[in-house]
């Protein structure tokens, strides 16, 4: 979700000069300025004083689209800095030359920038993975994120040793997408 959202306020911001643009860039990266429990008090207070009221039950849905409203500026940021790099000309002259739209996206802008999203969905993706502070406030009663039963289970005694131990495999499996994003971007930067 992150990623399609990111990827296309990118193209809008990058391609189009409209009023409130940069009102637009700084509403997508606020969320990842803010500390978590500013934004998940946030995510919390919209629910219950709005949607709640109206009868709508967020659940997992809420959860969602907390995780993928901060989540969002990784993938706009990394999107946004490769489409700022590439050069118009390429996707005018397939134009030009009988491509169609789909195709100029699909066969050279989207080469072009594919290691930046990716880049950017993974980062996402670890930032979500970690994420406790909006996940408390925004998880619906009953739901345990592995952040949150890490911290329920240090509140526990005599569960040090399983906590330390999966806080390890977490932390290891949360480098793996930040080292993949660390290739692309290097790798990119060599052609």
């Amino acid at each position: 979700i992150a990623g399609v959202l990111g990827t296309l306020v990118a193209f809008a911001l990058n391609r189009h000069d409209f009023f409130g643009k940069s009102t637009i860039n700084l509403l997508v990266v606020l969320p990842i300025a803010l500390p978590g429990v500013v934004t998940g008090v946030a995510f919390s207070n919209t629910y219950s004083n709005f949607l709640s009221p109206l009868g709508i039950d967020i659940g997992y849905f809420g959860l969602i689209v907390s995780h993928a409203t901060f989540c969002i500026v990784m993938v706009f940021n990394n999107v946004f800095a490769r489409l700022k790099r590439l050069n118009p000309n390429l996707q005018e002259a397939s134009m030009d030359l009988g491509a169609g739209l789909w195709e100029t996206f699909r066969l050279v802008t989207f080469p072009q920038y594919r290691s930046a999203f990716i880049a950017g969905a993974l980062l996402a993706f670890a930032l979500s993975f970690d994420e406790v502070y909006v996940t408390i406030f925004t998880a619906p009663p009953g739901v345990d994120t592995l952040p949150l039963w890490i911290l329920k289970e240090m509140a526990r005694p005599n569960q040090a040793s399983v906590v330390n131990v999966v806080a390890t495999v977490v932390i290891l499996l949360s480098l793996i997408p930040v080292y993949i994003s660390q290739r692309l971007a290097r790798d990119d930067d060599l052609l």
